[in-house]
């Protein structure tokens, strides 16, 4: 056999085999929620500190106020893992009021979502892959089937990594968006990007950030604000038994 015509079958079996590799799997949801679902649980064995910081801007792109607080999640000495304030929130917003739903979605939104308990709730579709850090990465639209009355649902784009389908990056926004012409009770939501970081072998967030300008019925209004994920520790390995006392 010719030697040229062997390189080339092999060049040929080998650049097919990359393209196939770079094919996502037909059931590319159902493995990102199973991979999901373990890296929840495993998650649930750490504990760590959240600070949030929110910013409000006038029309004219003057700072109207800020809210801040910190929370920690911890294990107490009956082994519940609980989460809770270190210290009181100060805010001085002018225009806006952190709702119960806001609260909702920085626990079950923005940091991890699509578990396989939540998949059926959701359609998705691949939509072609990208790079992110350094990482092939599969990029997973997600959008609500139906949302029913009380849920808080996401909408948006997951970056999900071709070697295990772990999520490693997530943006879009918490919905529905709550309209009404009632004063005080119109609740909307900003489009975020959360970003994980490797911890051990599974994708953690370690920063939630947003800089959106919400259209509310008395006039727009600019927002930013941002979610750190701090200190991660395994319960059991790096953290101690704590009562909470700073």
């Amino acid at each position: 056999m010719n030697p040229r015509k062997c390189i080339g079958i092999a060049f040929m079996l080998a650049f097919g085999a990359l393209t196939y590799a770079a094919e996502p799997p037909p059931d590319l949801a159902r493995r990102v929620a199973e991979r999901e679902g373990i890296s929840e649980a495993e998650r649930s064995r750490y504990t760590y500190k959240q600070w949030l910081t929110l910013e409000e801007f006038d029309r004219r792109g003057n700072k109207g106020g800020v809210y801040q607080e910190r929370r920690e999640v911890i294990f107490l000495e009956n082994n519940d893992r609980v989460e809770q304030m270190t210290g009181p929130p100060t805010s001085t917003l002018k225009f806006l009021r952190m709702t119960l739903e806001d609260f909702a979605d920085m626990r079950d939104i923005q940091p991890l979502l699509l578990t396989r308990d939540r998949l059926s709730f959701y359609e998705t579709k691949t939509k072609g892959e990208e790079k992110v850090d350094g990482i092939d990465c599969w990029v997973l639209q997600v959008r609500p089937r139906q949302i029913l009355d009380g849920m808080r649902m996401f909408d948006g784009i997951l970056w999900v990594d071709q070697r295990d389908f772990s999520v490693v990056r997530s943006e879009g926004r918490a919905v529905p968006q709550i309209r009404s012409s009632r004063p005080g009770k119109e609740n909307l939501f900003a489009y975020f990007t959360t970003v994980r970081e490797k911890i051990g072998d599974y994708w953690f967030p370690v920063l939630t950030f947003a800089d959106d300008t919400l259209d509310f019925n008395n006039g727009p209004l600019r927002i930013k604000f941002t979610i750190r994920y701090r200190e991660y520790k395994r319960f059991g390995a790096e953290s101690k038994i704590t009562t909470g006392e700073n």
